[in-house]
C-alpha cells in the first residue's frame, strides 16, 4: 500500500485523468443521440449507487462505470433536446476551470489568502456591471444561483430601507415572478402579509398602474413599501416587465428596484436583448444566472448592486468577525467577498466564468445568444402557422409558450406524446388559469435542426386524436 494513499503520484494522476477524460469524451460524443429524458428501469441504478464506501476502496474504472450508469438516468440537461424549464448547457471549458479551481483549492472568501484569484473574480464582476451600465461604485457577487442572488438582494434592500423595523415592510412582485422571490422574502424575515402580488396586463407584464395603487394604499395604511421586483424575462414565458416605467415609479416612490434577470439577463450582450431589457440599467440590483445565459455549469449565479456599499453594509455589519480571523488583514483594491454575501467558505466560482469568457471571447457568447433569439422567433412562427395550436404571446426572448385549441387533457396528452419520443423534453406551466407547454431554447448545443424536429413533433402530436 502507498505511504500516502490520498495523494496520487504523477503517473497515478495521469491514469485517473485519462480515465475521466475518456468518460467525458463518450458522454459528449453521445449527446446528439442521447434520449432527452430516461427514467425507465431505475431500480438497478439506485441499487448500484447506494452501498456505503468500503475500508479498502474500489477501482476507479468501476466507480466511473457506476457514475456513467447513474448519469444516464434522468433529464439530459446537457443535450440539444433539453427544451424544458430553463436550459443551461454546461460548457466544457467551465468544467476544466472547475477541475483547476478544485485542485488549486484556494480560499476566496477573503482577499488575503488568494489575492490574485479574488481579483480575477472581481474583474469579471466589474465587467458584468459594465454590461449593465452600472456606475463605478457598483459591486457584484457570484452566488450558487438566482435564488440565492434574489435572497441577498432582498436582504440588502431590507437593511438599506427598513433597518431593524421589518414589521411594516412591504415587497411587490408580479403574478408571474419566480417563486424564489416569495421564498426570499420569507427567509429575509418579512411576514407573509408583507408580500404583495401585483396583477399583470394581458401581455403578462406587471401592471404599473396597479403597482402604483398598491404602494399608495399601503402607505396610507401605515405600512412601509420598500422593494419592487421586476422580471427581466419570466420563467413561464420569458416576458420582460416594463422596466423603464417601473424604474420611474420606484424613483418617485423611494422604492428599491430589483430586477430578477436570472433567465434573461445575459441577452443584454446582444443588440436585441439590450433593447428589450431597456431600463434594467436603472435597477438598484440585478440577479443573473451565468449557468443559464452563459451556458455554465449549474451552481453559478450572480448579483449586481448599484451601490456596493449598501451590499457590504447589509452583510459585513451583522457583527464582528471571529477572533480566529484576526491574522487576516484586508487588501486595498481587492474585496473580501464574505463582506458582500452570507458565505465565508465558498468555492472559487469566478474561474468558471473568467476562463470561458477569456478563452472563447465575448463575441462567441453574443452569437450563441443571438442564435437562440432567432430560433425562438422561428419556432413561434412555425407553430403559429400550423393547425390546432394557440400562441397568445410573441416571445420577448427565447421561450415559446403554446397550448392546444382543446382543453387541459389535450394539452397534457400533447406534452406526453412529444416527450415520449425522447428526442426533446418540454415542460408545462400554468398561466392565467390555463395550462401551457413551453419550448425553452437556451442551450448552446441546441441549433436549428433540433428546433425544427421539436416543431414537427409538436405539430404531429397536435393533429393526433385524443
Amino acid at each position: 500500500m502507498a505511504a500516502h494513499p490520498l495523494e496520487p503520484d504523477g503517473a497515478e494522476l495521469g491514469t485517473m485523468v485519462e480515465a475521466a477524460v475518456a468518460l467525458i469524451g463518450r458522454f459528449l460524443d453521445g449527446l446528439p443521440r442521447a434520449p432527452a429524458s430516461d427514467l425507465a428501469e431505475l431500480g438497478p441504478v439506485l441499487e448500484a449507487v447506494s452501498p456505503p464506501p468500503t475500508d479498502g476502496g474500489r477501482p476507479l474504472d468501476e466507480l466511473l462505470g457506476t457514475l456513467e450508469q447513474a448519469a444516464a438516468k434522468g433529464f439530459e440537461t446537457a443535450g440539444p433536446g433539453y427544451l424544458a424549464f430553463v436550459p443551461g448547457g454546461g460548457l466544457v471549458s467551465a468544467a476544466l476551470a472547475d477541475f483547476l479551481a478544485c485542485t488549486l483549492n484556494r480560499f476566496t472568501g477573503l482577499a488575503a489568502p488568494a489575492p490574485g484569484l479574488v481579483a480575477m473574480e472581481a474583474g469579471v464582476l466589474r465587467w458584468l456591471c459594465d454590461q449593465f451600465d452600472l456606475p463605478p461604485q457598483a459591486r457584484g457577487l457570484f452566488t450558487s444561483g438566482g435564488s440565492m442572488a434574489n435572497l441577498v438582494a432582498v436582504v440588502t434592500a431590507r437593511t438599506a430601507l427598513l433597518g431593524d423595523d421589518l414589521g411594516p415592510g412591504t415587497l411587490y412582485a408580479s403574478s408571474q415572478a419566480h417563486h424564489s422571490v416569495a421564498k426570499a422574502a420569507r427567509l429575509a424575515g418579512l411576514s407573509g402579509a408583507g408580500l404583495r402580488t401585483v396583477p399583470c396586463t394581458p401581455d403578462l407584464r406587471m401592471d404599473v398602474d396597479a403597482l402604483a395603487s398598491a404602494v399608495e394604499a399601503d402607505r396610507k395604511a401605515g405600512l412601509r413599501p420598500f422593494l419592487v421586483v421586476a422580471s427581466g424575462g419570466t420563467t413561464n414565458t420569458g416576458t420582460v416587465d416594463p422596466l423603464g416605467e417601473m424604474a420611474d415609479l420606484a424613483g418617485e416612490a423611494g422604492l428599491w428596484l430589483h430586477v430578477d434577470a436570472a433567465y434573461g439577463g445575459f441577452f443584454q450582450l446582444t443588440d436585441r436583448g439590450r433593447r428589450r431589457l431597456r431600463g434594467i440599467e436603472r435597477a438598484d440590483s440585478i440577479a443573473l444566472d451565468p449557468h443559464k445565459g452563459l451556458f455554465l455549469p449549474y451552481g453559478t449565479g450572480a448579483l449586481l448592486v448599484r451601490d456596493g456599499e449598501r451590499l457590504r453594509a447589509a452583510h459585513s455589519g451583522a457583527g464582528p468577525k471571529g477572533d480566529y480571523m484576526q491574522d487576516i488583514v484586508g487588501l486595498e483594491g481587492v474585496p473580501d467577498f464574505a463582506d458582500y454575501g452570507p458565505e465565508l467558505s465558498r468555492d472559487f466560482r469566478g474561474l468558471r466564468v473568467w476562463l470561458p469568457l477569456h478563452l472563447h471571447g465575448v463575441a462567441a457568447f453574443r452569437a450563441a445568444l443571438d442564435e437562440k433569439l432567432d430560433l425562438a422567433r422561428h419556432a413561434h412562427t412555425a407553430l403559429a402557422a400550423g393547425p390546432g395550436l394557440e400562441l397568445p404571446w410573441t416571445p420577448d426572448l427565447s421561450i415559446v409558450a403554446f397550448r392546444t385549441r382543446g382543453g387541459r387533457d389535450d394539452d397534457r396528452r400533447l406534452l406526453e406524446r412529444v416527450n415520449a419520443t425522447r428526442r426533446v423534453l418540454l415542460s408545462s406551466t400554468e398561466v392565467q388559469g390555463r395550462r401551457y407547454s413551453r419550448l425553452a431554447i437556451l442551450s448552446h448545443r441546441t441549433h436549428r435542426d433540433r428546433v425544427d424536429e421539436a416543431v414537427e413533433l409538436i405539430r404531429a402530436a397536435a393533429r393526433l386524436p385524443a
